[in-house]
């Protein structure tokens, strides 16, 4: 017999969940019952109990107190399920932070008490499952806390629950690793699903570090249409290596490489001393990638070294007034002053002594100054959306080192893209998105192919589509797909695996995860939840 305690401020809660079911024929036996948490905690302290049936609310000691106390002291390894009459998930986070097997809305009904013990009954079988659960509502909530911190808009919580999560010890960096794009790439494009090689790149860096396998996600940011791993640098694990930073992140390099059998390359935010801080290095990360996107060299890139370049010329020649003047020309969008400033900064630069390096320093300059120039004209816009709209264009290869003619066209579209942010939102566009969107939320969609079909810079939609509804497309597409999802999950008997596949997933564990950050609960909890059993 399985031993349970009742845990409850009111007597005729406990006397009603005493009576609710048959526990003797469910294989369970009440061995105590409590009215508060102070009392269950001595009890514990001193007895063995395989369930713990606890409220939330209670005078003395709350159930999470309780639960939060036992997991932390090691006091009992039972297992704990909370009622609760205030459905709200910020309860349920901190239940899920502290390894609550499950919770139950009051009043209690009986197939969900019964529905509860089952999973317990079978827990040693199920154990494997429901790790695997429970490590995915940790996963995705750890992502999402670390996502407000490299925003710098997190709380002591947050950074809490993350130095519990990861291994942090050192200093740290915010780190992007990402494909290096070829021109010999270009044919097989359209036939790589970016997606699929974005997670056999994830799994490949967590089965590299397997220690620090947490450390590496697919979305800390949330980026639009973009492939690549975040991953949280900390100097450990270089030092208990015995290696550099620099050897230490060019050998993990050379083993992804051989295991993915495509070229990356990094690029490696500032180091900072703490997680509190991690937001400068994810922003000095996203400024490095708008720059070193236009030149694919090397494998390996640090923010230190780029801002040391822009702080000292070492008697490289700087064209600023050149680039000032086809700054401006930029700004006024006029394609032939464009043209000819660009000729001339190369005219000057030609025959330079170290004309490589003469080169990317001009270049690193304007882009440096593209970068601000979009904020500077309008307040509004969102300065790391224009830093992600140079990184994509570089990604596409619109632009190569050595090469006026890609320079001439980046620029020139830079100019319009400028031009269309100056004009007012077009509402007429964002209805045919968000209809497109309705109709067609199951597809491949993306905001390029929406720019392509409505004759609009697909940059300049994405940054009117989030001035609108307040998120990006990305966003808004997936919370789109997951709020169909729950309309299916209730209204239909369909098996969770196919609702993932009718709402655009084919990989059921990425839904499973996107629905948890999304709703709260797994799929099969809010079915549970929402159709009493």
């Amino acid at each position: 017999m399985l031993k349970v305690m009742l845990v409850d401020d009111e007597p005729y809660i406990l006397q009603g969940l005493q009576v609710l079911i048959d526990w003797e024929g469910g294989g369970f036996e009440i061995a105590a019952t409590c009215s508060n948490g102070k009392e269950a905690l001595r009890y514990l302290s001193e007895n063995h109990v395989d369930l713990v049936i606890s409220d939330i609310r209670m005078p003395e000691m709350t159930g999470l107190e309780l639960l939060e106390t036992v997991k932390k002291e090691k006091i009992s390894d039972a297992e704990f399920v909370l009622l609760t009459g205030y459905d709200d998930f910020a309860y349920t986070q901190r239940a899920i932070r502290n390894g609550c097997l499950d919770y139950i809305l009051k009043p209690v009904i009986e197939e969900e008490l019964i529905s509860v013990l089952q999973k317990v009954t079978n827990l040693n079988k199920e154990s494997i499952t429901l790790k695997k659960d429970r490590e995915k509502m940790e996963n995705a909530y750890l992502a999402r806390i670390i996502r407000h911190i490299i925003k710098g808009k997190f709380n002591e919580e947050d950074i809490e629950y993350a130095n519990k999560h990861l291994q942090l010890t050192g200093d740290l960096r915010f780190i992007e690793i990402e494909f290096v794009h070829r021109e010999s790439d270009e044919d097989s494009s359209e036939s790589d699903d970016l997606g699929v090689m974005q997670r056999q790149l994830c799994n490949a860096c967590r089965e590299v570090l397997k220690e620090y396998a947490n450390h590496f996600a697919l979305d800390f940011t949330y980026d639009e249409d973009t492939y690549s791993v975040s991953f949280i640098y900390c100097e450990n694990m270089a030092v208990m290596r015995d290696m550099s930073e620099t050897d230490f992140l060019n050998s993990l390099i050379r083993k992804l490489e051989v295991l993915i059998i495509k070229p990356i390359r990094m690029l490696c935010g500032q180091l900072v001393p703490d997680l509190s801080l991690l937001s400068r290095s994810y922003v000095s990360c996203r400024r490095l990638k708008s720059i070193t996107g236009f030149h694919n060299t090397k494998k390996l890139y640090f923010a230190e070294e780029t801002e040391e370049t822009q702080g000292s010329y070492g008697g490289i020649v700087l064209c600023k007034n050149t680039i000032d003047e086809i700054i401006d020309s930029i700004v006024k969008n006029e394609p032939q002053a464009i043209e000819a400033g660009i000729e001339k900064l190369y005219g000057e630069l030609q025959g330079k002594e170290g004309n490589n390096r003469a080169f990317d320093l001009n270049i690193n300059y304007l882009l440096f100054q593209l970068i601000h120039l979009a904020s500077e004209l309008d307040d509004t816009v969102n300065q790391e959306e224009i830093i992600q709209y140079i990184s994509d264009q570089a990604s596409e290869g619109v632009f190569l080192r050595g090469s006026h003619q890609h320079l001439k066209k980046f620029a020139l579209e830079y100019a319009a893209y400028l031009s269309e942010l100056r004009k007012s939102i077009s509402h007429g566009i964002l209805a045919e998105v968000e209809a497109e969107i309705k109709e067609n939320y199951a597809d491949n969609i993306s905001l390029k192919d929406l720019g392509d079909k409505y004759h609009i810079n697909n940059s300049y939609l994405g940054q009117i589509f989030r001035k609108k509804y307040g998120m990006s497309f990305k966003n808004y597409l997936t919370n789109y797909r997951i709020r169909e999802a729950a309309r299916q999950i209730i209204n239909t008997d369909e098996k969770i695996n196919r609702i993932a596949e009718n709402v655009g997933y084919k990989d059921s564990d990425y839904f499973i995860r996107k629905f948890i950050e999304i709703m709260g609960c797994t799929p099969s909890k809010y079915r549970k939840t929402n159709r009493g059993g």
